[in-house]
C-alpha cells in the first residue's frame, strides 16, 4: 500500500530517525446493525500536511500520557467524543513511520461489545465514517491521482470508501488489519 516514493525512501532509510515523534492511532471496532464496524475520520482543514485526510482517530503522545495506548485512547475520545477505556479488548499492529510529519505511529486495535455514542469534535473532525469490517476485507487496492492537499498530483495506492480516498499511512495500517482479519476467517 506504500506509494512508489515511499518505497524508495524506505529502501534508503529502513528505520525511523531517532528524532521521530511518537504518536498512536486506534482502529476502534464496535457492533452496529448486527455487523462490526471501524471508525475513520476526515480531519478538519488546518495548516498542516494531514489536513482534510481520511485517517484513524489518534495523534501525538503528550507528556501526561502513560503509554502510547493511552495516547490512542485519549485522542479517540477527544476526536469522536467516545468513552473508550483501557480495559477494552485490544491488540497492537506494527508501528509505521510517516516522513512528512516525522511521526512514528503505533496502531492499536480496540473493540467494545456495544454501539458507542459519538459526538465528534468539529475542530478536529470534519466527518466521521463508519466502515463495516466486511467491506474492509473486500476492499480492492486502487491507484488514484490525488486532487488536493499536500500530495496533490501524486498517484497513490489506496482504498475508496463512500467516495473518500484512503491512502498513505492509514491505508497501510488498514491493509495490515485487513490481512490480520483475513487470516482469522
Amino acid at each position: 500500500m506504500a506509494p512508489a516514493h515511499r518505497k524508495t525512501f524506505l529502501a534508503q532509510r529502513p528505520k525511523a530517525p531517532s528524532d521521530a515523534r511518537p504518536a498512536a492511532v486506534v482502529l476502534f471496532c464496535y457492533p452496529k446493525s448486527g455487523r462490526m464496524h471501524l471508525s475513520l475520520i476526515k480531519r478538519a482543514e488546518y495548516d498542516g500536511v494531514h489536513s482534510g485526510q481520511i485517517s484513524l482517530p489518534g495523534g501525538k503522545k503528550e507528556a501526561a500520557d502513560a503509554s502510547l495506548l493511552h495516547t490512542a485512547l485519549r485522542e479517540c475520545n477527544e476526536e469522536l467524543g467516545t468513552a473508550v477505556v483501557p480495559d477494552s479488548t485490544r491488540i497492537s499492529l506494527p508501528s509505521i513511520y510517516i516522513p512528512p510529519s516525522n511521526f512514528l505511529v503505533s496502531p492499536y486495535v480496540v473493540s467494545v461489545p456495544y454501539t458507542p455514542e459519538f459526538t465528534p469534535d468539529p475542530r478536529e473532525v470534519a466527518l466521521h465514517l463508519q466502515l463495516p469490517l466486511s467491506q474492509l476485507i473486500d476492499f480492492d487496492i486502487e491507484q488514484r491521482r490525488l486532487q488536493y492537499g499536500s500530495a496533490a498530483g501524486m498517484t497513490v495506492p489506496c482504498f475508496v470508501f463512500e467516495g473518500h480516498v484512503i491512502w498513505g499511512a492509514t491505508a497501510m495500517i488498514l491493509f495490515e488489519f485487513k490481512t490480520f482479519l483475513a487470516s482469522r476467517i
